[in-house]
């Protein structure tokens, strides 16, 4: 590999470039959290949370994609990257 190309940018790097950003993370089809990302971690790999809610995904056969159904208060929470389906970086509404 020659020296002057440039790797692309790993998962941690996104994520570090979100910190401070309202995000979801995504768990599976009906659960999820949404919160704060406050600091990435490489070992073990995951993500710290901050005013985090966890949320609850339902569809329906009229409605298929997932919406958010229900909230419940969490505070601080450790996500590890290994259970993650998907996360969303939210835009702060004005």
């Amino acid at each position: 590999m020659p020296a002057n190309i440039i790797p692309p940018p790993s998962i941690f790097h996104m994520l570090e470039k979100s910190v401070g950003k309202k995000v979801l993370v995504i768990l599976n089809q009906a659960y999820g959290f949404e919160g704060k990302l406050v600091a990435v971690t490489y070992e073990p790999s995951g993500i710290w949370l901050s005013n985090a809610e966890a949320v609850i995904f339902r569809a329906t056969i009229a409605n298929p994609i997932p919406q958010i159904a229900g909230r419940e208060e969490r505070s601080e929470i450790f996500v590890n990257l290994n259970s993650v389906q998907r996360i969303e970086v939210l835009h702060e509404e004005e």
